[in-house]
């Protein structure tokens, strides 16, 4: 997903969602707060919540929230494996791999009191795989029978391989087998939406939280659709009661980390999510957890013609030029690790060779100043371009983005020389915007993983994909690609030699130039328990409580 997902994933990209509790005045973290309360706990995240519509909308926020207020067929359990949501339990597919059968729980209800019904998945998948989604994520539905065609537009998506057999059991048929589907089915882009209040309110659906009903453990309430805070509230209907703790969620956004950090040192936070010179400065401290995450933070280069950045070795430059090392351990010092491939560090194991992915794939050369001039100067000449080259980096308004831009735009200036690179820092719509009109050169992002599987980072930079916003386009990558998704997907060699010969190509080519992997510090009070931080997908606070 990505971070600002529209960016799972797949699926970006904002930051991620950090849990806090509210605390006593005497500043001591830990302890409960003015209302001598543990069954209520806040959470911040760094940027905005723009929509709770998972069919036309899809970022890191969004799915934050819809993790915890929502449920799909399936959820993650504590040890991150594939365990039961609304469906009764993990089914095996038949007809040899391309048929899923699903009988849902016949007491899972929305938080309106509604049934949870086959047809309410149905719908709502016919939704966001329609041509017609904003949320560039209608791609994730390849591999279910009629899909492709029904993105393109060729077909109705009523033709989609999903059907309700009755009113709690979902039938599923792909085109090809698809050994992760089941470890999508976690992804809030599969949630189920309440047939009637899509109905009721069309397209304002999910537009405040008035406007849309839950099935998961907990309602929004008191989004208006531009506030930046809201709440959580237990939804009494959920089916699981036992496993819930809260009553009561807050949530809000704090986009600065020294305000997060101070909030935290005011026993305000529970759980604080901190970067850049503040977590530089926290590292040894008793309270710090590192949460590793599937994810790479990249720069995404727009590889359309007409663009500097079409030659191929202007971004071999670009990667060549910049110091990993030196972004993690003192721009970032947060426990951040340098990344030099795409698909992220502990995604997934090559079953063919036991080793990991992202390791087994890292490039022989990765920092070279003396290398990146000469290609800068030989991607010039290539390209016709003369003096100084004028770039724009686009980036969100959080500090740690800020802080990354700033590294960019001044290691590119001083290692590749006649180069200026001007720098935009926006808010989540507006750098949407620039994503969707293609209007930046170089856009700082995330992608955080939706399943453990390379192909949900690949998928995003096929040709036709909605989120390849880049213009990827390289024959023997989207070849590859084909052969995996398809003809190969049941044979686990050629899979995994399909999987290997994609990373190199972007190795080669350089669309997106990986910058560092996920890895977030966290200020945490040791009484809270029970949070779930998976490192694929968002993280889980349905079943956290403050100890007493």
């Amino acid at each position: 997903m990505k971070k600002n997902k529209v960016l799972l994933g797949g699926l970006a990209l904002s930051l991620s969602v950090v849990l806090a509790a509210c605390a006593s005045a005497n500043g001591k973290s830990g302890e409960s707060g003015s209302t001598n309360s543990t069954d209520k706990i806040s959470l911040m995240q760094t940027t905005d919540l723009v929509s709770l519509d998972n069919s036309n909308f899809a970022d890191l926020p969004m799915w934050n929230v819809l993790e915890n207020s929502f449920e799909g067929l399936y959820r993650q359990d504590s040890n991150n494996q594939v365990a039961p949501g609304i469906a009764e339990s993990v089914v095996k597919p038949t007809n040899g791999g391309k048929t899923y059968t699903f009988h849902l729980r016949p007491n899972a209800k929305w938080s309106n009191g509604d049934d949870v019904t086959a047809q309410d998945f149905v719908k709502s998948w016919q939704r966001s795989v329609s041509d017609k989604s904003k949320s560039g994520y209608n791609y994730i539905f390849s591999g279910i029978q009629n899909a492709d065609q029904i993105s393109n537009g060729k077909l109705s998506p009523t033709q989609l391989g999903a059907k309700a057999v009755n009113a709690h059991t979902l039938q599923v048929n792909l085109e090809h087998p698809m050994p992760y589907f089941s470890k999508m089915m976690i992804l809030p882009a599969f949630f189920p939406q309440d047939t009637k209040v899509v109905q009721k309110y069309g397209s304002k659906y999910g537009t405040n939280s008035d406007r849309v009903v839950s099935d998961g453990p907990f309602k929004v309430s008191g989004w208006t659709g531009t506030n930046d805070n809201w709440k959580l509230l237990r939804n009494p209907h959920y089916y699981d009661q036992k496993a819930v703790h809260l009553k009561e969620i807050d949530m809000q956004v704090v986009k600065d980390a020294n305000t997060a950090h101070n909030l935290f040192a005011k026993g305000q936070l529970d759980d604080a999510t901190i970067t850049g010179v503040t977590a530089q400065g926290m590292q040894k401290d008793k309270d710090l957890r590192h949460v590793e995450k599937a994810g790479t933070y990249y720069l995404r280069l727009n590889n359309k013609n007409g663009k500097a950045l079409n030659n191929q070795k202007l971004r071999q430059a670009v990667s060549l030029a910049v110091d990993r090392n030196h972004l993690t351990k003192d721009v970032l010092a947060d426990g951040s690790k340098p990344a030099y491939t795409y698909v992220a560090r502990g995604l997934a194991t090559d079953p063919t060779t036991g080793k990991d992915f992202a390791t087994e794939m890292t490039p022989k050369e990765t920092y070279n100043v003396a290398k990146a001039k000469s290609l800068w100067q030989q991607g010039l000449k290539e390209a016709h371009l003369k003096g100084t080259v004028n770039l724009t980096l686009v980036s969100l308004d959080d500090t740690s983005d800020k802080n990354v831009a700033e590294f960019v735009q001044g290691t590119l200036k001083q290692n590749l020389g006649n180069v200026k690179i001007s720098t935009e820092n926006l808010p989540s719509k507006s750098r949407n915007d620039k994503e969707a009109n293609g209007a930046f050169d170089f856009d700082e992002t995330l992608w955080l993983a939706d399943f453990g599987d390379p192909e949900n980072f690949f998928s995003i930079l096929t040709k036709n994909n909605p989120q390849n916003y880049g213009h990827y386009e390289d024959a023997q990558f989207n070849a590859a690609m084909k052969d995996a998704t398809t003809a190969n997907a049941a044979n686990e060699s050629a899979y995994w030699k399909d999987m290997r010969t994609a990373q190199s190509r972007l190795n080669e080519n350089m669309p997106v130039v990986p910058l560092y992997s996920m890895v977030e510090s966290h200020l945490v009070n040791p009484k809270l328990k029970g949070v779930e931080y998976h490192p694929v997908g968002e993280n889980d606070y349905t079943r956290a409580y403050l100890e007493k």
